[in-house]
């Protein structure tokens, strides 16, 4: 069992920066995979980024690479999400999740914990 909460959202100008956080509960978090994910309005939800238990393995969605940056802290049972170069198109709420298998996975039914979301909305 493992509770996560987001924040961080926001509201931002299209070329900026914002940085998400999901601080999550619980001693076994340090053995999860986690992720991030994001779904606009109107559409699907959307991967975004994983990392490893350990942190040493990442996976980005092709439309993030080299703007957004995933990392953890499993001392203090964090997990970021740096956001930048940020465009309108990035607009959703953003959602956290935790795999206790580890498996690193763009798929949405591979985790089994979410977080209630956070707003980002980047204007244009």
């Amino acid at each position: 069992q493992v509770q996560l909460v987001e924040s961080g959202g926001g509201l931002v100008q299209a070329g900026g920066s914002l940085r998400l956080s999901c601080a999550a509960s619980g001693r076994t978090f340090g053995r999860y995979a986690m992720a991030w994910f994001r779904q606009a309005p109107g559409k699907e939800r959307e991967f975004v980024a994983a990392i490893s238990k350990s942190g040493v393995t990442t996976y980005s969605a092709d439309s993030v690479k080299g703007r957004f940056t995933i990392s953890r802290d499993n001392v203090v049972n964090t997990v970021y999400l740096q956001m930048n170069s940020l465009k309108p198109e990035d607009t959703a709420v953003y959602y956290c999740a935790a795999d206790p298998y580890n498996s690193v996975s763009s798929r949405g039914t591979a985790y089994d914990y979410w977080g209630q979301g956070t707003q980002v909305t980047v204007s244009s």
